[in-house]
């Protein structure tokens, strides 16, 4: 497999990951997405980052709809978590350009240990 073809489906299988996680957690894609598009996939951390957030806007979406169609999804209770998401969002893309990838990266992984620590206790 020559080294395009490789790293397509190493993108294929880091979305695929990425979409079981968010399948099964209703969310949580980026955590694996991130360290697969920056380790196998090679893309630089911002990169990776960015590319995360792209990703699992529709992964998102989707998880969100079949919640929905099942009947396990409150969107009225959704509401003020989008709203302020959709703030946070735009404030956070908008510093992402200036936060060194040190304190994102430190960041990232405390976030990673924090949802760790939780999910086991």
């Amino acid at each position: 497999m020559d080294g395009k073809k490789s790293k397509t489906v190493w993108y294929a299988l880091a979305g695929g990951a990425a979409g079981v996680v968010n399948g099964f957690f209703g969310g949580g894609g980026g955590q694996v997405l991130v360290p697969l598009l920056a380790g196998k996939c090679g893309l630089d951390q911002r990169r990776a980052f960015a590319t995360s957030v792209a990703v699992i806007a529709p992964l998102c979406a989707l998880s969100a709809a079949v919640y929905w169609f099942r009947g396990q999804l409150d969107f009225a209770l959704a509401l003020p978590y989008l709203i302020g998401g959709l703030i946070g969002g735009f404030v956070g893309g908008r510093v992402f350009k200036r936060l060194s990838m040190t304190w994102l990266r430190r960041g990232f992984a405390l976030l990673i240990l924090y949802g760790g620590v939780k999910a086991l206790l």
